[in-house]
């Protein structure tokens, strides 16, 4: 039976998304080039024989239009033979790039993938509609899908938890950051980005918050109130009102999201080589994990963000294994009510979930997290000598995507 092999991966640090963010100066497709590069050094491999390079991004616009994934690999100097695509699945964009990427592996149509993710969040432009729904009106009639923010104080609202249990968790977040940088937890994956002169653009993690407090946070104003309660053009009501009218069970949405309990706006880039088990023996490569079993679901577009729990209950059906078989988690976090409903649905062990922190002290770059998180949980498992990591992502629309990675 055929495996996809995780031979090796490579991550940028998350630069702050803005104008004064050490990555901002720097293309999107030089950043995941740097990426794609230093896999290379890193594992020795041509680049000629890779078969695709798959990229995630959420953008796909303006300097990450024109499908990055195969600009940037010509960017990083890889023979033009090497071919590149890039795909969007909102948040979960780059996990699929890695799921796609397995997936070529195990049906026996490829041996060697690239999968990886980018997001220059600082670059996006204006512009964006106020829904997603792709400027069709008929579809709004039907799913008013609001913006995240919205969808994720609803599920709060729903789900009973308090701005002092959000503040908590993003607290934990930042806590287990810090410590984690200070010990040298990301090191392994992580990849110095160089300016072209080659001096260090950046080098280490640029948006986490250490020493934060539940008094700090507890000063921060609700991000979303304002634009849930504010008049939206074209539309005959409020956001939040959109919502209550969906669901018997909303009266009111109580806003509890922050920028301190949300996931931060950063920039960054992220690359892995998959291979099959085949080829990887043949060349005598070390795999440092193998893709075990991966899943992707569809939830309430208007809640949007509830996809998580379905898409980890599919994912372990698919490998034959329960939330006990998983020793380490990586639940992206998008918004702190996403992980507590996640932790709380399936009953999952607090102390093994996000370790090292997470999106809300990290950051968010869309297309790339998925990558990152895989990485992640792979270096955390072979640093506390474990087996066994699940990453799961909610996205836009209402999705979730899944993967169980194995230590080989």
């Amino acid at each position: 039976m055929r495996e996809a092999w995780i031979i090796d991966g490579v991550r940028t640090p998350r630069g702050r998304g803005k104008a004064g963010g050490g990555l901002h100066h720097l293309h999107p497709q030089e950043l995941l080039a740097q990426c794609l590069n230093g896999l290379v050094e890193r594992t020795g491999i041509d680049p000629s024989r890779v078969e695709d390079v798959v990229i995630g991004n959420a953008e796909f616009n303006n300097d990450h239009g024109a499908c990055i994934g195969r600009l940037a690999t010509l960017h990083a100097g890889w023979p033009v033979t090497t071919p590149g695509m890039t795909l969007n699945r909102y948040c979960g964009s780059g996990q699929q790039a890695a799921t796609f990427a397995a997936m070529g592996i195990l049906s026996g149509q490829q041996d060697l993938v690239v999968a990886g993710g980018v997001e220059s969040m600082s670059h996006w432009g204006g512009g964006t509609e106020a829904t997603m729904i792709g400027q069709n009106p008929a579809l709004g009639e039907r799913y008013p899908i609001v913006p995240q923010g919205i969808s994720a104080d609803a599920i709060a609202t729903l789900e009973g938890f308090t701005r002092e249990d959000v503040d908590a968790f993003a607290v934990t977040s930042q806590d287990r950051a810090a410590k984690a940088i200070a010990g040298g937890h990301f090191d392994r994956s992580l990849l110095a980005v160089r300016n072209a002169d080659g001096s260090v653009a950046l080098d280490r993690e640029e948006f986490p918050r250490p020493g934060t407090t539940l008094e700090s946070l507890a000063g921060l104003r609700a991000a979303f109130a304002a634009m849930g309660g504010a008049a939206v053009e074209g539309f005959p009501k409020t956001f939040d009102q959109m919502v209550i009218d969906h669901y018997d069970a909303l009266t009111s949405i109580d806003h509890v999201h922050t920028g301190g309990n949300s996931s931060g706006v950063v920039d960054g880039a992220a690359a892995v080589l998959l291979a099959s088990k085949e080829l990887a023996q043949a060349e005598g490569w070390t795999a440092r994990g193998r893709i075990r079993s991966t899943a992707v679901v569809g939830s309430d577009p208007v809640l949007m963000l509830t996809a998580p729990t379905p898409a980890v209950e599919r994912v372990l059906a698919k490998a034959g294994m329960s939330v006990g078989d998983i020793d380490l988690w990586e639940i992206n976090e998008a918004f702190a009510a996403i992980p507590l409903k996640t932790m709380r649905d399936l009953s999952i062990d607090p102390d093994k979930v996000n370790v090292n922190g997470g999106a809300i002290a990290l950051g968010h770059p869309i297309g790339a997290t998925g990558v990152m998180l895989l990485q992640t949980v792979l270096d955390e498992l072979e640093r506390r000598d474990l087996s066994t990591g699940l990453v799961v992502m909610c996205t836009g629309g209402g999705m979730g995507t899944a993967t169980i990675v194995e230590r080989t």
